[in-house]
Parts: C-alpha cells; sequence; structure tokens
C-alpha cells in the first residue's frame, strides 16, 4: 500500500429481505483487517439556482489493490465504528507499480 494506513476497514456486502419484501443491507464481512487511508472532508456549495452556501461532507479512502471491494458495498471503519456506502472504486493506470483502490464514500452512521 502506497498511502499512510490511518485506521482498518471491514468491507460488507450482502442484502436479505424484510417481511414486507423490502431490501435491507445485510451486515456481512466478506474482508476485514485492510489497512485504509481515510479522510473525511468537507466543501462549501453553492449554484446559480440557489446562492445560499450548502456544507457537503464527503469521505475519501485508500486501500491496498486488489481488494475485493464493489461499488455499493459498505465500509465499515473498526476504529470508530462509521459505516460508509461506496460510491465509486478507482484506480490510477502505473505501468511500474500496481497502485492503492481509491474509493469514494458516503457515510451512513
Amino acid at each position: 500500500m502506497q498511502a499512510i494506513a490511518t485506521t482498518k476497514v471491514s468491507i460488507l456486502r450482502g442484502v436479505t429481505t424484510d417481511a414486507y419484501g423490502d431490501e435491507q443491507d445485510t451486515d456481512t464481512a466478506i474482508s476485514t483487517g485492510i489497512p485504509a487511508s481515510l479522510t473525511e472532508q468537507s466543501r462549501r456549495v453553492t449554484t446559480r439556482d440557489d446562492p445560499t452556501p450548502r456544507i457537503v461532507r464527503y469521505a475519501v479512502a485508500r486501500v491496498p489493490a486488489r481488494t475485493d471491494v464493489l461499488d455499493q458495498d459498505r465500509v465499515r471503519d473498526e476504529r470508530t465504528g462509521a459505516t460508509y456506502i461506496v460510491d465509486a472504486v478507482s484506480s490510477m493506470a502505473n505501468p511500474t507499480a500496481v497502485p492503492d483502490i481509491r474509493l469514494d464514500l458516503r457515510r451512513t452512521t
């Protein structure tokens, strides 16, 4: 891993159906103890239609290459217990080294 790890995370995957037929996420961990660099940031956002500034919070994580993580998986920070939904998974192309995987996250708890 090229980024400096700040925590360890678990990758959660899976859904089930409740008594009403609605899908619910399960907390089935497919991987645990994965070193990750996790940062939360905020940005002040305005639009032309609504010039009132809003604060938008988002998180970005970097995990080692070849980590089994997909869009819509959930990531649980093992240090704080916070859970995030993976919005996007990306990685840069590098011919000499295997780069970390970048996860764009949205906090759920």
